[in-house]
């Protein structure tokens, strides 16, 4: 049998994918791209599914960074909002970064069930399809989706790894992936420029994120995976640069065990 891709949305998805399966997560407007980015500036980045979860870890970091927003809105007491060009600005410091959004870390949260989950946006996309198509056999490539939507940056980003992945000898899951690459099939990079995702950006004054993405396409050669609640290079093992204590976080075992069950 041929290794296997599939695409697929929305955060609850990631259920569907348990032992056996690695997925990567989509949020490119905007989790993934800020923890890919945090992570490449060599920032600890902790992503978490919701405020209640956040506060447990940032009890046992020093002096933590809240980032995120829910629904559009930065949660009180948080420092930044989602953003990769508002962690690109922090000051250099070994501060680690708690990562919370409406649906990508909810995303990552969910995948927790799975044999790997890795971070993916349009920074990493070369590097990820070299490195799952060595590693893994199945592979969902999962866009995290806002309001029940796929939206249309995480098209782009799931059709590239998937197609890159089609390049070594994985077949199609199923007809929403072969849909997803026969839509994007040729279109350019950031052929997705008139997305909702875009117009609730230039609403609500954030545009410089959208040049951010467009600025740092496919420029990142490292590829990063959430381990213990912890967004770190792949494969790194005991080669990572510094010691890091293991956080504790209790719902990723709940998120295991729950997917335990499931196909």
């Amino acid at each position: 049998m041929p290794p296997v891709v599939a695409i697929d949305f929305l955060p609850e998805s990631a259920l569907r994918y348990g032992p056996g399966w690695a997925v990567v997560a989509v949020d490119v407007i905007r989790a993934t791209t800020t923890a890919v980015t945090a992570a490449t500036l060599g920032r600890r980045c902790f992503p978490v599914p919701s405020i209640e979860a956040a506060l447990p870890v940032a009890a046992v970091l020093d002096r933590p960074v809240l980032c995120g927003e829910l629904g559009g809105n930065m949660p009180y007491g948080f420092e930044i909002t989602n953003s990769p060009v508002a962690v690109s600005a922090l000051d250099p410091s070994d501060r680690p970064l708690i990562l919370l959004s409406s649906s990508g870390t909810q995303l990552i949260h969910n995948a927790a069930g799975a044999d790997a989950v890795y971070a993916g946006c349009l920074r990493n996309f070369t590097a990820l399809i070299r490195y799952l198509a060595t590693r893994h056999e199945r592979v969902a490539v999962i866009g995290a989706g806002t309001r029940g939507e796929f939206r249309e940056e995480d098209q782009r980003c799931c059709a590239l790894i998937a197609e890159g992945l089609g390049e070594h000898g994985f077949a199609l899951a199923d007809e929403l992936t072969a849909q997803t690459l026969r839509r994007w099939r040729g279109a350019p990079v950031d052929g997705w420029q008139e997305s909702r995702s875009v117009e609730y950006l230039r609403r609500s004054g954030q545009l410089h994120d959208l040049d951010f993405i467009l600025a740092h396409l496919d420029d990142v050669g490292s590829v990063h995976e959430i381990a213990e609640g912890e967004v770190v290079a792949a494969g790194a093992g005991d080669e990572r640069q510094r010691p890091r204590r293991p956080i504790r976080m209790p719902w990723l075992n709940d998120a295991a065990r729950s997917r335990g069950v499931q196909e």
